[in-house]
């Protein structure tokens, strides 16, 4: 991993550890469940040829902080980490690009502080106006995100980290790769979902979360009533989509328009939810076709 460097900033209460490359402009990347900075390792040494590309641990994964209160998990919370993040770096604008639970901080994030971004990537990570109406009300989304009551619950650290990680490997790694997991690459993740607190602490997002599937006794995201006009993203979005992601599902893009007017959607029908490992090159290229870099 040529030219990747390692640091620390001291922001919102605790120490986030981040890795970056290059200088120049930023462009920041935020990972989703259970990844680490390291799913970012590709775009860092591509984009930090000219910008100065940061991919932070968020909060309760693998080097960062990682607080044991569900309650330090909440929206709010997280995009005030972003924000002194940014400002810790001397940046007062910048590229956001987020995957997956990154992506759904990155949406919040664009909403509060529309006047700090030039751009918005989204990689497979839904709205929460278009994912709350799916698990509300598309039976197919609910049965795909059956595994967040798994997630929320709490036998989750123990379910997951039975046998080395055995099921959060299979949830993960043997996801992409037509399920050959290099053992190097294993260990790596091993090593960050082994960090002590960091299981618990990436959960905590899922716990932390009004979206879930609703259960018998539990109304879920059904409960839950977003006004879109509440919603709005008000900064041009590339929204790239693994049109195989078995979790999230496509639907999700259906009336993304409505919450987002600046929207272009790049579809890859071959790819599964974890585009940053089977397509890193072609999201490379879209990334730096998006931002004009």
């Amino acid at each position: 991993m040529t030219g990747i460097r390692h640091d620390y900033a001291s922001i919102n209460g605790i120490r986030l550890h981040y890795a970056h490359a290059g200088t120049g402009p930023l462009i920041l990347f935020l990972h989703g469940f259970p990844e680490f900075w390291y799913c970012w390792k590709q775009q860092l040494e591509d984009l930090g040829r000219d910008h100065h590309a940061v991919a932070p641990d968020l909060r309760g994964f693998n080097l960062s902080d990682r607080p044991a209160d569900v309650k330090q998990y909440k929206v709010r919370i997280l995009i005030e980490d972003v924000r002194q993040l940014a400002e810790h770096l001397g940046h007062e604008k910048f590229v956001l690009v987020a995957h997956d639970w990154g992506g759904a901080v990155a949406w919040a994030y664009a909403m509060a502080h529309p006047q700090t971004l030039s751009r918005l990537v989204i990689v497979n990570s839904p709205h929460p106006v278009t994912f709350a109406r799916e698990l509300a009300h598309n039976p197919a989304q609910q049965d795909a995100s059956q595994y967040m009551n798994l997630l929320r619950s709490d036998k989750a650290e123990r379910v997951l980290s039975e046998n080395n990680y055995e099921r959060l490997a299979k949830m993960t790694l043997e996801g992409w790769g037509a399920g050959t997991v290099d053992p190097a690459e294993r260990a790596v993740y091993v090593e960050a979902w082994s960090q002590p607190g960091a299981l618990t602490g990436s959960l905590n997002y899922y716990r932390a979360s009004p979206l879930y599937p609703p259960t018998g006794d539990d109304p879920g995201a059904k409960a839950v009533k977003l006004n879109p006009a509440d919603f709005m993203v008000r900064v041009p979005t590339l929204v790239v989509w693994g049109m195989r992601d078995q979790a999230l599902l496509p639907s999700n893009l259906d009336g993304l328009d409505a919450c987002v007017p600046d929207l272009r959607i790049e579809r890859l029908p071959q790819t599964s939810h974890w585009v940053t490992h089977e397509e890193p090159e072609r999201l490379n290229l879209l990334i730096r076709e998006f931002i004009g870099a």
